[in-house]
C-alpha cells in the first residue's frame, strides 16, 4: 500500500474529545472516525489490525476445539422475557413495521441453546463447542475511552455443552489455555482474577486483565499467592472483633452523632467496634443493609444476594418516610423490612448500633443474640491494606482493561430453552454450559496502551496493520525513489505487507508517522545510504538502527519477522 493512497490521515495535535491513549492514538493515526457517541467507524489500517485479532482469535478457537457459526443480531424480544433477562438497561429494543418487538444481541445465550436444542439429541453429540465473531450492541449509560466502552462492538462468543461438570471443567479449562494464547499471540500480558457474572449469570467466573491505570476496572490481589479479584467479586478475610462474652445490652446518649465517624470518636472506639445501616431499594422494597462499621457494601455482592433485578440507595424522603431514624438506625427491635447483613457481624461480640431514636446509641449488640437477618452474605468491597483470604497477606490493587471473559453456566440457559440430551440410561438431561467472551475492540485498545512510547503505537507484528514501512527520502539527481519502488516490490513478492511512505514530505514528517502509526520495521532509503548500495533498518521499539546491504533486505526482515 501506498500511503498517498491510503484513506485516513494522521494528526499531529491532539483531539480534545480523547480521554485515553489509546483513544488518542487510534484517532491520531486515522484507524478509528467517531460516528456518534461509543459508534466507530474502522478506517483501513484499523480495520486491518481488527481482522489480524480476529484470525488470531479464530486460529486459537479451532485448535480449541470449536466450531464457527454465525448467529443473528437481530433476536425476538420474547427469547430475553424467557431467560428472564428482558429487564436489562443495556439492552436496545425496537418495534418492526408489525409492532412485534425485536432486541439487538449484547449476547448470544439464548439463540445459541435455543439452536443446541434443535441439535443435541443424545449424549453422543457431547461435548460441543461452537463460536462466532459477530457485532454487539450494548445502550451503554457512559461511554468512554474510544473502544473501550462503546454502544456497538465486535465480540467473540464461545458456548461449550457437556454430559457433566467434569466434561465443563475440562471445556473450561481448555479456554482458559486458549485464552491465554490469544493474549500472548497479540503481546499482551494479562492477570486472571475473580469476577462478578453479571447479566449472564452463573459461576466460576473469571476475567482476563490487562493491567493498565487507564483501566476502568479495579483489581484486588495479593503479591504473596497471586489470588487476585474484580473488586467486585474480591473476598478479603474478616478480622475477628473478639470484646469478650456477650454483655447486657445498654443505651447510650449520643447527642448530635449521626455517622460512623462521629460516634466513634464519641465513645473513644474503633470503627469496627460498630455496625453501619444502610438503605436500599431492591425490586420497589426498602431493604436494611447492616454491616460493620469499619467496611463498605459492595452493591455488586449486594444485589447477587438479593436476586434483585433493580437496586438503588434509598433516598432520604424515602428513608423518612419509611419511619427510619437517619444516623441512629438499627436492626435491633426493627420490624417491617427485609434485613440483610454482611458477614462480618458474626465475627464479633459487643458492637455499638444505632438506637432507632434520635440521639441514642446502643452498646453490646450481639448477633443472633441482639437482632436476626434475613440473609447473612459477604457484602463488603475488598480494599489494599485488607489480609488475603488465602495465605494472609496483605491485598494491593492495580488497574486493568477487561479483555475476556469466562463463565460456567451450568443449566441456568439449557433448561429454560429445553437443550437437553438422553443419557447412557435413557434419561433427559438438560447440557451443562459454558461461556466464554472476548471483546475484538478492547483487546486492540489494550495493545495500544500496553504497547506505545511518546511518539506513538508500537505493535506488535502479529497485529500491525503493516510489518514493514519504507520510507525513501528522495534528492534530485539519485536514484532513491526508484530503489524504493524496487524495493516494495521485492518485499511485497516475499510475502511481506509493505507501506511505502511515497508523500513528497520531509524526512521529519515522514520518520514522525513512521513512529506515530508503530509499524515494527522502518526501512530508510537516502543518498546517504545508496552511496553503500545500502538501506538503514530500524525496529519501531528500539531506538538504534543498522545499515543492511540492499541485496540482504529482504531476508533480513524475513529472519527478523520469523517468516
Amino acid at each position: 500500500m501506498r500511503i498517498s493512497k491510503l484513506f485516513g490521515k494522521t494528526l499531529r495535535e491532539v483531539p480534545a474529545d480523547t480521554d485515553t491513549l489509546s483513544h488518542q492514538l487510534l484517532v491520531r493515526t486515522g484507524m478509528i472516525n467517531q460516528l456518534s457517541a461509543g459508534i466507530y467507524s474502522y478506517l483501513p489500517l484499523g480495520w486491518r489490525v481488527l481482522r489480524k485479532i480476529e484470525n488470531i482469535i479464530r486460529q486459537e478457537m479451532d485448535a480449541a476445539g470449536g466450531q464457527e457459526v454465525h448467529l443473528p443480531v437481530l433476536q425476538p424480544y420474547e427469547m430475553w422475557q424467557q431467560s428472564g433477562r428482558d429487564k436489562i438497561d443495556v439492552l436496545f429494543t425496537l418495534f418492526d413495521r408489525r409492532e412485534r418487538r425485536l432486541a439487538l444481541g449484547m449476547t448470544h445465550e439464548e439463540v445459541i441453546t435455543q439452536l443446541a436444542s434443535r441439535y443435541i439429541r443424545s449424549y453422543r453429540d457431547l461435548p460441543m463447542m461452537l463460536y462466532q465473531i459477530q457485532v454487539k450492541f450494548r445502550d451503554e449509560i457512559r461511554v468512554r475511552g474510544g473502544l473501550l466502552r462503546v454502544r456497538e462492538f465486535h465480540m467473540m462468543d464461545m458456548y461449550s455443552f457437556d454430559v457433566d461438570e467434569v466434561g465443563l471443567d475440562v471445556a473450561y479449562d481448555r479456554m482458559v489455555e486458549a485464552y491465554q494464547n490469544v493474549f500472548d499471540r497479540c503481546g499482551l500480558t494479562t492477570m486472571l482474577v475473580e469476577a462478578d457474572s453479571g447479566a449472564i449469570g452463573g459461576k466460576d467466573s473469571r476475567e482476563f486483565m490487562a493491567v493498565t491505570e487507564s483501566g476502568e476496572d479495579e483489581i484486588i490481589y495479593c503479591p504473596d499467592c497471586n489470588y487476585a479479584g474484580n473488586v467486585e467479586k474480591a473476598v478479603s478475610a474478616r478480622e475477628s472483633i473478639d470484646n469478650g462474652k456477650p454483655l447486657p445490652v445498654e443505651e447510650v446518649a449520643t447527642p448530635g452523632m449521626g455517622t460512623i465517624e462521629e460516634v466513634a470518636g464519641f465513645l473513644n472506639i474503633p470503627h469496627s467496634r460498630t455496625l453501619k445501616a444502610v438503605f436500599y431499594i431492591a425490586d420497589g422494597e426498602m431493604v436494611f443493609v447492616v454491616i460493620r462499621g469499619d467496611l463498605e457494601v459492595n452493591e455488586i455482592k449486594l444485589n447477587n444476594a438479593l436476586k434483585a433485578t433493580e437496586l438503588r440507595m434509598a433516598t432520604e424522603p424515602e428513608v423518612i418516610e419509611a419511619g427510619i431514624v437517619a444516623g441512629a438506625a438499627s436492626p435491633v427491635g426493627l420490624k417491617g423490612f427485609k434485613v440483610i447483613a454482611d458477614d462480618s457481624v458474626t465475627s464479633g461480640t459487643n458492637f455499638v448500633a444505632g438506637g432507632n431514636k434520635a440521639d441514642t446509641h446502643i452498646k453490646n449488640v450481639n448477633y443472633p443474640r441482639d437482632f436476626k437477618a434475613d440473609i447473612i452474605s459477604d457484602i463488603a468491597t475488598a480494599r489494599p491494606g485488607d489480609t488475603c483470604h488465602q495465605c494472609s497477606g496483605t491485598f494491593a490493587s492495580t488497574r486493568g482493561i477487561e479483555l475476556g471473559h469466562v463463565f460456567k453456566l451450568g443449566t441456568i440457559y439449557s433448561e429454560k430453552f429445553d437443550a437437553c440430551f438422553i443419557d447412557e440410561k435413557g434419561e433427559s438431561r438438560p447440557a451443562i454450559m459454558g461461556c466464554y467472551g472476548m471483546g475484538l475492540g478492547r483487546l486492540m485498545a489494550a495493545v495500544i496502551e500496553l504497547n506505545h512510547d511518546d511518539k506513538g503505537i508500537i505493535w506488535p507484528v502479529s497485529v500491525a496493520p503493516y510489518t514493514v514501512y519504507i520510507c525513501p527520502l528522495p534528492r534530485e539527481g539519485t536514484p532513491v525513489s526508484q530503489e524504493a519502488e524496487k524495493l516494495y516490490e521485492e518485499l511485497s513478492e516475499a510475502g511481506l505487507e509493505v507501506l511505502l511512505d511515497d508523500r513528497e514530505d520531509s524526512p521529519g514528517v515522514k520518520f514522525n508517522d513512521a513512529d506515530l502509526l508503530g509499524i515494527p520495521f522502518r526501512v530508510t532509503v537516502s543518498p546517504r545510504t545508496l552511496e553503500k548500495n545500502s538501506v538503514e533498518l530500524k525496529k519501531r521499539s528500539e531506538k538504534e538502527s543498522e545499515i543492511v546491504p540492499l541485496g540482504d533486505v529482504v531476508a533480513k526482515l524475513k529472519e527478523l519477522i520469523g517468516v
